[in-house]
């Protein structure tokens, strides 16, 4: 006996019946959008263009005058099918430097931005080239330092 059958016969003693439409985790994340309505759209002109190259390929087998007119344009379809194509790769690359990347600092980072902070503090308090030692100050003259 199928799943199928033992659901509907009631399951041959289990409480809780299996329903038809079994919610699964998807495997990969979502598209976005953008990405989403381009990789379409270049799906659609790939597809006219496969078909309009075809329709040229058997035209042209049977002697047609319509082969010459429906080659120019499954030519001027692989144009624009290759457009589409580099427009999703393009659209999906300029998500990613939008979106895609969480910024969090590394411990590396954390470490070199503290290290900067106690460079900058222990210059602060040494005397550098601009400035003067309190001992050669202006006021050693006088006994002050």
């Amino acid at each position: 006996m199928s799943r199928y059958e033992e659901s509907v016969a009631g399951g041959g003693g289990r409480s809780a019946a299996r329903g038809l439409w079994v919610e699964e985790p998807a495997r990969r994340r979502r598209m976005p959008d953008s990405v989403r309505a381009s990789a379409v759209r270049a799906v659609l002109i790939v597809a006219v263009t496969l078909t309009q190259a075809t329709v040229a390929f058997f035209l042209t087998l049977t002697g047609s005058w319509l082969a010459f007119p429906m080659a120019l344009g499954a030519v001027a379809g692989t144009i624009v099918a290759t457009w589409g194509v580099l427009d999703v790769w393009i659209t999906r690359q300029t998500w990613n430097q939008r979106y895609g990347v969480l910024s969090e600092p590394s411990s590396t980072a954390r470490r070199r931005r503290r290290e900067a902070r106690r460079e900058a503090r222990r210059a602060a308090r040494e005397p550098g080239p601009g400035r003067m030692s309190r001992e050669d100050g202006p006021l050693t003259a006088f006994g002050r330092r």
